[in-house]
Formats: C-alpha cells, structure tokens, sequence
C-alpha cells in the first residue's frame, strides 16, 4: 500500500484512540512539545522548531531538546547542558543526558550513569554560565524522566515504570516513589499532566484515569497502534507528535 493511500485509511481504522494522522516534512530522532511549541532534533543533531507548518533550523548542536513551562533547555553528544536565551544557548553546569522542562518551572533529567537531578524554579530563572547551579539529586536510577502538572514519571533500564509524588516547583525532587506497572522504554509528561510512551516494540500507550487527588491514574490504554513502529512521542493540545523507527514524523489528534 501507498502512503498515501494508507494515510486515506487513518480515520477509518482510528476509531475513538486516534483520528486525523499525518506525516509531517522532515526526519527527527526526537520531539518535544509544550503550550503550542514543538522543537526536535535529528540525527545530525540538528535543531529544529516550528512555525506554521514549516520546520525552522535553531543554530546549534544537541541530542535532546525539551520545551515547557521552563523554558527550552537542551544537551549535547557530550551531555553538556544548555538553555535558549535571547535566541542563543548558553551553556550552564552540570551534565545530563537527557532533560525535561515539562514540570511547573522547573527542569530535570537523569545524567549519563541513570542518577536522577532536578533544578527548582528559582534557579531555572536565575541561570547563567558564572555559577553552578544548585541541581538536586533525587534517589534511584532512570534511563528516561519527565515531569508534568501533578508529578513525574520515569523509566528505569529494565523498563519499569515509577511515579514520584509530592514534586512543586520549589521542592522539586518530591517525597517518595511508587511502582507502576507495565513496560515502557520512554515516557513523556504533557504541561497539562498527560502521560504517554513507547514501549520496546514501538506500541504507544496513554496513561487514563489521571486527576490531580490521583496522580498516578488507572490503567495504560494502547493508542494509535496502527500508525507505526514509533521510537518516541508527545502530546500537546490535543495532538500527539511521534518519531517513528525510521525518523518520520507523525501528527495525530487525539
């Protein structure tokens, strides 16, 4: 079957979990997005965002971009840590491999050994390259992190999933963890508190049942499962971003 012709298709095989799924122009390995904004980067370690519906190249070089509520934050191949300022990045310490600004101004991310940081609001906002900033180490070991309205959620190397309570943007590492079960190899947290991931075969989950008196939700929910073999996944106002195995780019509304 044509592209085409199966992109024809998608609102009649989605049914209530997916309608309207369109690739988008370009190849990305990664995608983030937050309040109506969207940057990736590809394999190149390209920087993109976009405007409209055209893709717009950010000079620089990173493996993994994020964008929230905290502004847009980035590493690099050598886990250098950067945040766009001004149209321009600018370095900041620490070192991590990948990085989330989705939470209530506040970042974090997990570093190249799986240690788990977080930057508390008041130093999201007060960065600059002549001071370390005061990261916070958070217990355990996660491969990827991200935070959202009403916590964090995080996978660990063996793709277990754990959601951390108590988490503010002054108290940023929270109180405690708790098992969730199910497997997935990434995981993203929506500003709005949504959670989806990839599991290791490319599936694509939703976390439902999640309200701010229960954070950690009911059941995973498979979604959008005939679109692709996806690698990574967002969602923002009602559209679901994915890279799938290849690089491609899809945009499904939800």
């Amino acid at each position: 079957m044509m592209l085409w012709e199966f992109l024809l298709l998608l609102p009649l095989l989605a049914g209530s979990s997916a309608q309207d799924c369109i690739e988008i122009l370009g190849s990305l390995k990664q995608i983030d997005a937050s309040n109506g904004q969207v940057f990736g980067v590809n394999s190149a370690g390209n920087i993109y965002t976009l405007y409209g519906d055209s893709w717009v190249q950010v000079p620089g070089s990173l493996k993994h971009v994020t964008v929230g509520p905290a502004g847009v934050w980035g590493v690099n191949n050598n886990n250098n840590i950067y945040k766009l300022v001004g149209g321009s990045w600018q370095q900041v310490t620490g070192l991590l491999k990948q990085i989330d600004a989705g939470g209530d101004m506040f970042v974090a991310g997990v570093n190249m050994h799986d240690g788990i940081y977080c930057l508390a609001h008041s130093a999201t906002v007060s960065v600059n390259s002549d001071s370390a900033l005061p990261w916070v180490n958070i217990g355990g070991s996660l491969k990827y992190y991200s935070c959202g309205l009403w916590g964090c959620w995080g996978v660990n190397s063996a793709d277990n999933i754990y959601f951390r309570f108590d988490v503010t943007p002054d108290s940023c590492a929270g109180s405690r963890w708790e098992y969730v079960p199910g497997k997935l190899s990434m995981i993203e947290v929506g500003t709005e508190g949504s959670v989806y991931g990839v599991n290791s075969a490319g599936q694509i989950y939703r976390r439902d049942g999640i309200t701010k008196s229960n954070p950690i939700g009911t059941t995973w929910t498979q979604v959008a499962s005939f679109i692709c073999k996806c690698k990574h996944v967002s969602y923002d106002l009602g559209r679901l971003w994915l890279i799938t195995d290849q690089d491609k780019i899809m945009k499904c509304r939800i």
